[in-house]
């Protein structure tokens, strides 16, 4: 593991393409006024700091910029110190570096107070003893200074040099403790007191119990600290534990959010007393609602959920505190504050939350915002969950959203009537009210598919014959009248359409003889404009204002017409068995029957804005035959009455055993296998530190010091041959990829035997790569070799190629070699992922890019191939495993990954197995909203096949 204190190097670009000479530079700084000083001074620094260390220009820069009175040139001075050589080729310190030490003596000691500070903040980044050993009893005078700008940097000057050389400085938590003791500035106290906390803890605690009562009235910084000392503390299992929960408590009202975020997070770590993971809670909560960053809102509501993980039902009454967040505008916010509210619903608070769910969906048809409809959706999926948990809300929570059948955002609808559907299914004494208040709702309806889920509805649950006969109704009145046909020619002949008239018109016009106008005026009447006349009063027509269902019919929804018709036949077939009246009962068989060959005749005629489909006609003709013959076929009559309501009590069981499995799956605990260590935590040194173990494990994470880093073995896997091993200079780089950042550790050798001088790599990219910085020039010995680095951002999910040349000066020559093309693996970008069906479809519809792959394969299992593509893409399988079972020659499954952009890439894999050969046929169809993913994943695939075939 990487040490956090670890020195951090940085890269600057330099983006000057000359690079001044040695000589160039001392004339600068000698000559120069203090702006080319500055300008020089900074050229200098850029090129040591990219590994171009300027060893003759430290004497000159002694000479010539220490004398300076500018400020600016001061700074640049303390930056120069710190990057600059300061040991000769014996590993000696130089001696032009006594002038340096006697140069910052001297800053330290200076009257202004900004120069002393930057000179101490300076002295921070130091790292040789020889160097800091003179400057020490300046430093120490500087904690006297008058002004608290000096003191604050001269304390962290000495926490630097105590750290890191303990020798130079031994009495130093003496002397900070009773610097801290006598100090009235607050930020000086806070410099002081993280110096005790981390080099002197008992010297800490002692001093945060003697100011213990003051702690509500330091400032932010203060604070801070005093939550990490406790943090630290606590680790050794203090004796002064009960008084730093006591602290954190009253740090809990602090009017900082960061404060407020820390105590919360350490007084969860530090006890699992139910009243203090409540009021953390509470603090949490507040930091949501009172924050206006939605990055902090969304990191509060993580640890929310966390905190809801590990304390089942301690943060239950919590929850209407926690609906205030859905007042916050961004849509992320409000689903991750629904996800923990959800988990938080019981018994006894169901109602109350469905009621605030209630107004806030009321809210989003009042109100017009951007999100709403998205909103909206997200509430009503949110009460459905909640309804189906609770029974004891469904009745009066399904009349409330059945208002919103007729929305115009046609998914809300849909989820409304599936919401509906299943607490129909669920709850039967909801049964009678459900299915009389959903044909209420009939007029409202805009959406095919809502009609077809309510149509649905009707036909199963309806179960009286009184039910029977008001559905029926309910249907005519948003149909209109029937036959369809017929009524509709008769609005086109009052629209004066008659065709008889057409006809003689026609004739008439044809001769081309001219007509006498009523002003006495001559006009010519051809067929042409008949025709036109014709064709406008039917369209009139069709634009006529007309019912729901019979809109959508003529508007080419066949499909909701065949649904319309299987209901029709289910109403008819349970009335022949409920009632007697064999002519009651026929009655309405031939109204069924007349409603149904009407949409038929209807999509075969002019009326209908497209022709009826084969598969919508089929259907409705099988129902109307099921009629006709409704004495002689039981077995169809029992597919329309139980089979399908089976399947669908199946496909509701089959869900819910789905999601106990998932909830199962995530609240299963570790086994604890035989052989594991038993800790007993009485005789652990870490007691009851898991919180604090966790905050710990978040900052090593948080700044990279916890990552594992790579074998040697996966480093070699990774290294790309450049040139040949007879070219004059050999290289090869290992490709290092950062998260979006790819980097090019090159190794140069020269392989002559003579001095390469001006020798230089030049990169270049193809696709959505960048290349940060140009790699300087490098003078290269005989058989020497050389390491250079470069770092390219990649912007995107797309195959990307790097290549470049090596150039270097032989005489007045130059001299070239081209190097190999590295080529970059999206694999590296792309991760599996999970989305839902509907999700799905959505985005198959949205995204215009499409790469058709045909299967070539060896492979003969249709199972293994799915795996292999799987394999090969990084893309996860989104069909049931259920849906893939079994034996079967043909396969189709669909499959979704992300890439590290949020690029979507979606994949529909058909294939069949052939009977006479055994091999595969088929297509993988890949879609992407850019034209860049779908062409390197269908190049994945190719590649993946033939190295199958290779193999075989």
């Amino acid at each position: 593991m990487a040490s956090p204190d670890a020195v951090c190097f940085t890269f600057v670009a330099d983006d000057t393409s000359e690079i001044p000479t040695t000589q160039e530079l001392r004339n600068a700084l000698q000559k120069g006024s203090d702006e080319v000083k500055i300008d020089t001074l900074r050229r200098i620094i850029l090129a040591t700091v990219n590994g171009n260390p300027q060893h003759a220009m430290l004497m000159p820069v002694i000479q010539y910029c220490m004398p300076s009175k500018s400020k600016t040139l001061k700074k640049l001075l303390h930056f120069y110190w710190e990057v600059c050589p300061k040991y000769d080729d014996n590993g000696k310190l130089k001696q032009e570096m006594i002038l340096v030490v006697n140069a910052i003596r001297n800053d330290l000691q200076h009257p202004n107070e900004y120069i002393r500070g930057a000179t101490l903040r300076a002295l921070q980044k130091l790292k040789e003893a020889e160097l800091l050993e003179p400057l020490i009893p300046t430093c120490r005078a500087c904690l006297e200074h008058r002004h608290s700008y000096v003191r604050k940097n001269a304390v962290f000057a000495i926490y630097s040099i105590y750290k890191d050389f303990e020798n130079l400085i031994p009495d130093a938590p003496e002397l900070i403790h009773t610097f801290l003791a006598a100090e009235s500035d607050m930020t000086c106290k806070r410099n002081a007191f993280v110096f005790l906390v981390n080099c002197a803890m008992p010297k800490a605690v002692e001093y945060l119990l003697s100011v213990y009562d003051q702690i509500s009235s330091f400032d932010e910084l203060m604070q801070m600290t005093i939550i990490e000392l406790i943090r630290k503390d606590c680790k050794n299992d203090s004796p002064h534990r009960p008084k730093y929960v006591r602290c954190i408590f009253e740090l809990l009202n602090s009017s900082s959010h960061s404060v407020k975020y820390e105590a919360a997070t350490t007084l969860t770590a530090l006890t699992s007393n139910p009243a203090a993971v409540k009021s953390a809670a509470s603090s949490f909560i507040e930091l949501v609602v009172k924050e206006s960053d939605n990055n902090v809102k969304l990191i509060v509501l993580d640890r929310l959920e966390t905190l809801r993980s590990k304390h089942e039902h301690v943060l239950d009454p919590l929850v209407m505190d926690l609906l205030r967040v859905l007042a916050a505008p961004d849509m992320e916010v409000r689903r991750k504050c629904l996800n923990i509210a959800l988990q938080l619903v019981t018994s006894r608070n169901v109602e109350e939350v469905v009621g605030t769910l209630k107004k806030q969906l009321q809210k989003t048809l009042e109100a017009d915002f951007e999100k709403n409809p998205e909103y909206r959706q997200l509430l009503i999926q949110s009460i459905h969950i909640c309804a189906i948990k609770f029974s004891e809300v469904a009745a009066n929570v399904v009349h409330a959203l059945m208002e919103f059948l007729g929305d115009s955002n046609n998914p809300s609808a849909v989820d409304v009537i599936a919401f509906v559907r299943e607490v129909v299914e669920k709850f039967p004494n909801l049964r009678q009210s459900i299915t009389a208040k959903l044909m209420q709702t009939f007029g409202d309806i805009k959406s095919g598919k809502v009609f077809r889920g309510a149509l649905w509805i009707i036909g199963e649950y309806c179960s009286e014959p009184q039910d029977i006969n008001e559905a029926v109704q309910a249907v005519r009145k948003v149909l209109g009248e029937i036959p369809i046909l017929a009524s509709e020619q008769r609005l086109l002949d009052a629209a004066g359409g008659d065709e008889e008239k057409d006809k003689e018109l026609a004739a008439a016009g044809s001769s081309g003889a001219p007509r006498v106008l009523a002003d006495g005026t001559y006009a010519t009447e051809s067929a042409f404009t008949g025709a036109a006349a014709a064709a406008a009063r039917l369209e009139a027509v069709k634009a006529a204002s007309k019912p729901p269902l019979r809109a959508l019919i003529l508007g080419g929804d066949f499909y909701t017409g065949a649904v319309l018709g299987s209901t029709l036949t289910k109403l008819v077939l349970r009335y022949s068995q409920l009632s007697k009246d064999a002519k009651k009962v026929n009655s309405l068989r031939a109204e069924a029957m007349l409603i149904m060959t009407s949409i038929v005749r209807v999509g075969q005629s002019k009326f209908a804005a497209v022709p009826i489909d084969e598969d919508s006609q089929e259907r409705i003709m099988n129902c109307v035959r099921t009629l006709a013959e409704l004495q002689t076929e039981p077995i169809v009559n029992d597919i329309f009455l139980k089979d399908t309501k089976a399947a669908y009590t199946k496909m509701v069981a089959t869900e819910e055993k789905k999601a106990a499995e998932k909830k199962e799956k995530e609240t299963k605990a570790v086994a604890i296998q035989v052989d594991d260590l038993l800790t007993f935590r009485q005789f652990s040194k870490k007691a009851a530190t898991d919180g604090i173990e966790d905050y710990e494990l978040d900052v090593t994470k948080a700044t990279g010091a916890g990552e594992v880093t790579e074998s040697i073995i996966s480093d070699l896997s990774r290294v790309v041959q450049l040139t040949g091993f007879s070219d004059p200079v050999y290289a090869e780089a290992l490709v290092k990829l950062h998260g979006f950042d790819i980097l090019l550790d090159v190794l140069i050798v020269n392989q002559t035997a003579d001095t390469l001088q001006n020798l230089c790599i030049e990169f270049a990219t193809l696709g959505d790569l960048k290349l940060v910085e140009r790699p300087s020039t490098h003078t290269l010995g005989p058989h020497a070799f050389h390491s250079i680095k470069a770092t390219i951002k990649v912007s995107s999910t797309e195959t990307g190629v790097i290549f470049g040349n090596i150039i270097w000066e032989k005489g007045t020559s130059e001299i070239c070699v081209v190097l190999s093309d590295i080529h970059i693996d999206i694999m590296d970008y792309i991760k599996p992922a999970h989305c839902n069906e509907a999700q799905f479809r959505s985005m198959w519809t949205e995204f215009e890019w499409e790469n058709r792959v045909n299967v070539n394969t060896t492979i003969t299992d249709l199972r293994i191939y799915l795996a292999h593509i799987m394999k090969s893409t990084n893309m996860a399988c989104l069909t049931p495993e259920a849906a893939l079972s079994g034996d079967c020659d043909f396969l189709s499954a669909n499959m979704y990954a992300r890439s590290l952009f949020g690029e979507d890439a979606l994949a529909n894999l058909s294939i069949e197995k052939m009977e006479d050969t055994g091999t595969i046929q088929g297509h993988v169809r890949i879609r992407s909203k850019t034209q860049g993913i779908a062409l390197s994943l269908g190049d994945k695939i190719t590649l993946a096949q033939k190295e199958v075939a290779a193999a075989a």
